[in-house]
């Protein structure tokens, strides 16, 4: 789901990005007087989960492949508006450093997971669990279905955003100069492998986490703990203990065989493996016999400095992709002590 350099127009980025900005404003003003206090060690450990959780790469129908993205249980734990914080740290950091998603489409694709998926999932948790007890099974069970309905609403907005480039950008012979497939392919094709698989993931995954945390520490599931629940790096340690576990764990997203849908490179679509793929991953459409001009010309935009979670001085790919989680948790951790310091210098800083 994470929408690479070149398959939205660059007007579409700009949309995209408007629409997230202001949902990032808002968020900062929100939890901006917790930012140099509990709130920074809760926010990173859920940014780094939802960070090291994308990288478990699930075998998806159609030959492609998928993952969880945490959004459902950065919702519940932190609040919506924190959880727009969370995760869009964690995807900007895959951007930049580790080239999954794109530099232009950083706007669309915190729209998607880190806006859409947390506010729909929130929502959906807070409806099914009403007044019921923190330690109920029924939060389990709306935390389940709150993971699922968000992490698929997510998918269909990426999926809209993929179906409508060619419709609204091609060139005057009617080739698609960005994504290449209209929504009657990009729906379907995205969202059969959300509904079944990833979508599925994310609900287990959110479920699971919250059975887990009424057993050790309810008080996270609080009304946004984020802002309401005491937490230090010391409390925090069973869970960074536990994100440590998973971090070990990651090499098993490397099983998983194929490409995410609308995640291709450019030269895919010169090799006639690659060709096949795609056309079995689209309703057997084959794609355009050339690259899209404006895909082409923006996919080589940015070159991350750790691209596919791969150090080159590393040729063992497991630890590759262990040590790439670790950079990324260490990034997010800095990031957000960069920011916690920041707000407590500028809070004692005198007024006048």
């Amino acid at each position: 789901m994470h929408i690479p350099d070149g398959y939205l127009s660059p007007s579409t980025c700009a949309l995209t990005f408007a629409a997230a900005a202001p949902f990032w404003y808002v968020a900062s003003r929100k939890v901006k007087k917790e930012l140099h206090t509990r709130a920074v060690p809760l926010m990173a450990v859920v940014s780094a989960f939802s960070f090291v959780v994308m990288m478990f790469n699930l075998p998806l129908p159609g030959g492609t492949t998928g993952h969880a993205a945490g959004l459902g249980i950065a919702a519940i734990v932190l609040g919506p508006w924190a959880a727009v914080l969370a995760i869009s740290v964690a995807l900007i950091i895959q951007a930049v450093f580790f080239g999954d998603g794109g530099i232009t489409a950083i706007g669309a694709n915190c729209f998607n997971m880190a806006v859409i998926g947390p506010f729909v999932a929130y929502g959906v948790y807070r409806l099914l669990s009403g007044s019921s007890e923190v330690t109920s099974l029924r939060r389990v069970i709306a935390a389940g279905a709150a993971g699922y309905i968000g992490m698929n609403a997510a998918a269909l907005a990426a999926a809209i955003e993929f179906g409508v480039q060619p419709m609204l950008f091609h060139d005057a012979g009617g080739a698609p100069l960005y994504a290449p497939y209209p929504l009657s392919i990009a729906v379907p094709a995205m969202m059969i492998g959300h509904l079944t698989i990833a979508g599925l993931a994310e609900a287990f995954a959110t479920a699971g986490l919250v059975a887990i945390l009424q057993r050790h520490e309810p008080e996270l599931l609080q009304s946004s703990a984020a802002t309401a629940a005491p937490a230090s790096w010391w409390t925090m340690r069973r869970l960074w203990a536990g994100l440590a576990a998973i971090m070990l764990l990651s090499p098993l997203g490397l099983l998983a065989a194929g490409t995410a849908w609308g995640e291709w490179s450019a030269e895919d679509f010169a090799n006639p493996a690659a060709r096949h793929d795609i056309a079995a991953a689209s309703g057997n459409v084959h794609p355009p016999e050339s690259v899209p001009q404006g895909l082409e010309k923006l996919s080589s935009l940015w070159s991350a400095p750790i691209p596919d979670y791969a150090p080159a001085f590393l040729q063992h790919e497991g630890l590759g992709y262990i040590l790439s989680a670790m950079i990324g948790t260490g990034l997010i951790i800095l990031g957000f002590l960069a920011v916690g310091a920041l707000r407590a210098r500028l809070s004692a800083a005198p007024r006048g």
